[in-house]
């Protein structure tokens, strides 16, 4: 499978998380729209962003020259879906930390690379699976009990955390 084909299976689980336009007070991202952010994207009309500008929005400055593509399907879509909601270093921070609970011991750097890939590949992928939404879900938790601002997004990060 090319990177774009996995990439194209990948983003249909993130769009799916995300939804449509929305500006929510307590979002220190502002106006999103299938979750590509007014603040991270300042050069973008976020409100009438249409979903195919948003895909090549994330293939451009998302997913190209990460490395989600040395992963296998259901791990680089996990992380993928992460790494967009959480961002890309603490994404791939939780599935480092996910190998470590499954006993492979890689560096926790934020950064797919040769070892990552080579530990994923050494794994268990129900055991990744499950350790990575338990570290997702820690990861929610945390910045939650840090700030009590991001209490209406728990739920839906809740919910990512585990599908």
């Amino acid at each position: 499978m090319t990177s774009r084909e996995l990439f194209n299976r990948a983003i249909e689980v993130v769009l799916d998380h995300e939804g449509g336009y929305v500006d929510h007070p307590t979002d220190p991202g502002g106006a999103t729209n299938f979750g590509i952010s007014s603040r991270s994207h300042p050069e973008v009309d976020i409100e009438n962003l249409t979903r195919d500008d948003a895909i090549e929005i994330y293939w451009t400055h998302h997913w190209q020259g990460r490395n989600f593509d040395m992963l296998p399907e259901k791990i680089a879509t996990k992380t993928f879906d992460l790494a967009v909601n959480m961002g890309l270093k603490a994404g791939v921070v939780c599935l480092q930390r996910a190998l470590r609970s499954c006993g492979i011991l890689v560096s926790i750097d934020g950064v797919i690379g040769p070892e990552t890939a080579s530990g994923v590949a050494g794994t268990c992928e129900l055991a990744l699976v499950a350790a990575l939404r338990s570290e997702a879900a820690s990861h929610y938790r945390l910045v939650l009990a840090r700030d009590e601002g991001f209490a209406p997004f728990a739920e839906g990060w809740m919910n990512r955390a585990y599908s």
